[in-house]
């Protein structure tokens, strides 16, 4: 399994109505810092996000995602979105 089928079936629990994972990490070779995790960007759209602020959008994302941060993922980029925001 690939890490961004990893990533989409852990945020599964979320049930989003939008998922999308871009791998950013092409663009990041040699970033300082980076011990050998991805970069990515995260678009989801979920009513889990719906009166929960932006800080609380992205403590339900890193839940499930925890364990691979930041050996697997160095960086997450996330575009969090109520679904009685669209």
């Amino acid at each position: 399994m690939s890490l961004i089928d990893e990533i989409s079936s852990r945020l599964r629990v979320l049930e989003p109505t939008e998922l999308k994972i871009i791998d950013d990490s092409a663009l990041h070779a040699g970033h300082q810092g980076n011990g050998g995790g991805g970069h990515f960007t995260l678009y989801i759209t979920s009513s889990h996000f719906c009166k929960k602020s932006l800080i609380m959008r992205h403590r339900l994302i890193y839940q499930p995602l925890s364990d691979l941060m930041p050996h697997k993922i160095h960086a997450l980029s996330i575009h969090a979105t109520a679904t009685d925001e669209i």
